[in-house]
Parts: structure tokens; sequence; C-alpha cells
């Protein structure tokens, strides 16, 4: 990522942090229904918790994209948590989806075409070095970070 990426992820987390709680509402609704196959996961969870957690995770990200010495360690681990509650590699794509479907409609006017790229390439940066420490075994790459 560029630094002006990781200005404009950071300017656009601000905006919508503002409105977390609507937010993750939005992504996991967006979610369940682009990939129903991943609901089950959630089975017995509570929600309002599980939304807190992710705006709280995603802001933790956010905080550190130009800090691949901290960020990637941390993304490593979260990979590992993800397999344990059953997270296949496929179900990555659709959350990237989700979550710029969030941003685009949560941030209105605010949403860019370069803040959409900005948050594409922060994410599949991200989710590459998920998929490879969580399935793989193999060294993530952090000059995309």
């Amino acid at each position: 990522m560029s630094p002006d990426q990781v200005v404009l992820v950071r300017a656009s987390y601000r905006l919508l942090d503002q409105v977390k709680g609507q937010a993750a509402g939005m992504f996991y609704g967006r979610l369940f229904t682009i990939a129903p196959e991943v609901r089950p996961l959630f089975a017995g969870s509570d929600m309002f918790r599980q939304s807190e957690k992710l705006w709280n995770m995603l802001g933790t990200i956010v905080s550190m994209l130009d800090e691949p010495s901290h960020l990637v360690p941390a993304i490593e681990e979260l990979a590992q948590d993800h397999v344990r509650y059953g997270v296949k590699p496929e179900f990555y794509r659709p959350v990237g989806d989700a979550l710029l479907w969030t941003l685009e409609h949560g941030l209105g006017a605010s949403w860019s075409e370069d803040t959409r790229h900005a948050w594409e390439a922060a994410f599949t940066a991200l989710s590459q070095i998920m998929i490879r420490a969580a399935y793989t075994g193999g060294a993530p790459e952090t000059s995309h970070t």
C-alpha cells in the first residue's frame, strides 16, 4: 500500500467509526446475504459482541497499516484463530466484498474510487497474509503493506 492509500483507509475508517454499530450490522447483513454458507460459523454468537470485536480488530489493523513488523504477526495470529472457528480460504473473498459494500454504502458521498482502491489493496494484502499463514504455512510477504 502506498502512504496515500493508508491515509485514505484511515480517514474513511474514522468516518465510519462514528456509526460503527450500524456499519457492523450492515457488514454482517451483507455477508450473510452474499455468502450464506458463513452464517453457521456465527450460530450461537452474540452478534452485538461479535460486531464490537469486528470493529475493534478492524481499528487495530487500520492503525498498524504502516507498521508491517507489528501488523503481520497480529494478522497471522488472527488467521490461526479463524481456522479454529471454521473459516475456509474461500470465505475471504465474500468478506472483502461485504466490507467494500459496507464502506461504500456507509460512507455515501465520502466514498471515492481512490478510497475503494485503497481498501482493496489493504484487504488483498491482509487476506493473502492470513491465507498463507493459516492454510499453506508459507512465510508472508510484507512488501504489500
